[in-house]
């Protein structure tokens, strides 16, 4: 058996997922390579599609918003969509690359790998030699989604089977595993543990915030309403991406004030997780599937149009986290849970009710069942 995982750096939650899955495949002695699927369509077009997708999702998000609105109306496994054959202009080259390497199953936590699969082994007549999963990394069948036919798709949860069964995915095909994430995200240090290991004050609110790769959201104004609700010996600490200007700007403006901590990039999130009290997030499936996976009462700031909106929708339905129409508001609530560990605590437990922990290697295994049947 050889795996090759297929993904895209459009948003961090696709490869992280990805690696998740990685993860456990190598753990078991299994070949397991990942690969970035743009890449075949050249280093050029790669860094264009990632270019557009942040300056849609951040600068232009109407834009974004039509466009996915757009896609939901329009497509279909009848007709297919111009998503579907701009993917298909690389498809014959990742076929040869696939044949050539030997892989006989392949993942694919996004959208666009799905696609040129999909094209590459129609014209190819199946190959059944060649094992295809598609995983989900949103609570909500995303558009296109249906044109795309892999032989199994791992979704996020067994509510989502009415949704992806409706746009036209086999029910037989769905498997609910939930979305999978790093098995560091369930082996966690405690707070205490983790405190010391990052240099923080033991005692104290620690307040993480996430801005995803882009640095997404209106953090600023989230950050001063913060600073204006903390007592002396909490902190904020904010995880910023790859969004340089907004990093440099909150440095600026909390220069000197050592309770506001502005981080670059770093591999230690599952550590800040552990030592935080309380977690601000945009709804990305991936995120919000780690903190849940974690344990961390959470608090949704503003989604990325789209899909974001169902998974934001998801987990304030089950109680898994808090979100508001405005940064003031959402603050306020946020305090408010913070000043209750009780009801901190019942968020916790309704998350690993709801939000299943193993679901990379309920991934693994199923694959694996697969591949010897």
């Amino acid at each position: 058996m050889k795996v090759l995982i297929l993904s895209t750096g459009t948003g961090e939650g696709h490869n992280s997922a990805g690696k998740a899955v990685q993860e456990q495949f190598q753990k078991r002695g299994i070949s397991c390579e990942m690969e970035d699927v743009l890449a075949f369509a050249s280093e050029k077009a790669a860094s264009y599609g990632k270019r557009i997708y942040v300056w849609s999702t951040v600068k232009a998000t109407k834009v974004f918003k039509g466009a996915y609105r757009a896609g939901k109306a329009i497509t279909s496994a009848r007709r297919k969509s111009p998503v579907y054959y701009a993917n298909a202009l690389y498809a014959e080259k990742l076929y040869r690359y696939i044949v050539d390497n030997g892989y006989d199953t392949v993942v694919m936590p996004h959208l666009f790998p799905a696609e040129a699969l999909t094209y590459m082994l129609r014209k190819h007549e199946c190959r059944p030699d060649i094992h295809t999963y598609f995983v989900g990394t949103d609570y909500t069948c995303i558009p296109f989604t249906e044109e795309t036919e892999a032989d199994y798709y791992f979704i996020a949860h067994e509510e989502l089977l009415a949704e992806y069964i409706k746009k036209g995915i086999p029910k037989e095909k769905l498997i609910p595993t939930g979305i999978p994430v790093s098995d560091r995200f369930r082996n966690l240090p405690s707070r205490e543990e983790a405190r010391r290991a990052l240099e923080m004050e033991p005692e104290g609110h620690c307040i993480l915030i996430m801005t995803g790769s882009m640095g997404y959201g209106k953090i600023e104004a989230l950050v001063r309403l913060l600073v204006s609700h903390m007592e002396e010996k909490d902190g904020i600490y904010i995880l910023g991406g790859s969004n340089e200007k907004l990093k440099t700007r909150l440095r600026e403006a909390y220069q000197g004030n050592e309770r506001v901590c502005v981080l670059d990039y770093t591999n230690r999130t599952a550590e800040y997780l552990a030592a935080a009290d309380l977690l601000f997030t945009k709804p990305g499936g991936l995120t919000s599937t780690e903190a849940a996976v974690a344990g961390i009462p959470l608090a949704h700031t503003r989604p990325i149009p789209g899909c974001e909106d169902c998974n934001q929708a998801f987990y304030n339905s089950h109680g898994l986290s808090v979100s508001a129409d405005s940064e003031r508001q959402l603050v306020e609530m946020a305090m408010d849970l913070l000043a209750r560990p009780e009801e901190c605590v019942r968020m916790t437990e309704r998350q690993h009710q709801v939000i299943n922990g193993n679901a990379a290697e309920d991934i693994c295994e199923f694959i694996l069942r697969q591949s010897t049947c």
